[in-house]
């Protein structure tokens, strides 16, 4: 056998040994997605607070078509005080946890939301976060950087503010762009615009973009807008 035909069978069978090695890769989205429910728990945030709370069920209902949804929760408040729970898979779960935290006074800590999310994804993927609070008290360029390094990875941070607060809406702007993700504002006062981001997040999140697009198209004009912001 000639060199030529030497080196055209070891191109083959390095071809078909990478075959089937793609072929024995887990297959994507053969897993539930990974969502991080993040909330700012300080004395502003009760009345938002027991609304995600008879809110969360939407988190786990859109996406029960598409497989379903593992779900932690984040949240912080208080004097430095930050929690991540485990991850859950059903409503019940996700409402006991819920309910077994009150809203303290504090300052906001979203830098930690970000850092414990990098930590999250890099062990195991994480689909999405999702962020809701109403201020920012810190220092934009390191919410930005981690942002930055959740977009590398490929984790989007979607943004859901709470009021008019000008500072807080250029600094939710900036993370969930960097991150690939989102930016949505909403009023406590209308509860059915933060169901409708919430679920169309899940449904990202379980889905993926063509997921969020199909649901996009039956959606309401602030899922539209927030699925327009997604690359």
């Amino acid at each position: 056998m000639s060199d030529k035909e030497l080196r055209a069978k070891s191109d083959k069978q390095s071809i078909d040994r990478f075959i089937n090695e793609v072929r024995t890769l887990p297959k994507q989205g053969s897993e539930q997605g990974r969502l991080i429910f993040a909330l700012d728990a300080t004395a502003s945030r009760e009345a938002t607070w027991d609304e995600a709370c008879h809110l969360q069920s939407e988190l786990f209902i859109a996406t029960r078509d598409l497989g379903g949804l593992c779900i932690q929760l984040c949240y912080y408040r208080g004097f430095g005080e930050f929690k991540a729970t485990r991850f859950v898979t059903e409503t019940g779960q996700l409402l006991n946890l819920m309910n077994g935290v009150s809203c303290l006074g504090g300052r906001t800590q979203i830098s930690r939301v970000l850092a414990h999310a990098l930590k999250e994804t890099r062990a195991k993927a994480v689909s999405a976060v999702v962020f809701i609070g109403d201020c920012c008290e810190e220092a934009v360029d390191e919410l930005c950087h981690t942002a930055g390094e959740l977009g590398m990875l490929r984790t989007p941070v979607f943004m859901f503010h709470e009021g008019a607060d000008a500072h807080a809406r250029a600094v939710f702007q900036q993370v969930s762009k960097l991150s690939g993700g989102a930016y949505a504002p909403f009023d406590r006062n209308s509860p059915q615009v933060l169901k409708d981001l919430m679920a169309a997040v899940a449904v990202y999140a379980s889905g993926g973009a063509k997921a969020l697009q199909d649901f996009s198209s039956r959606g309401s004009p602030e899922v539209k807008r927030l699925t327009r912001q997604i690359k």
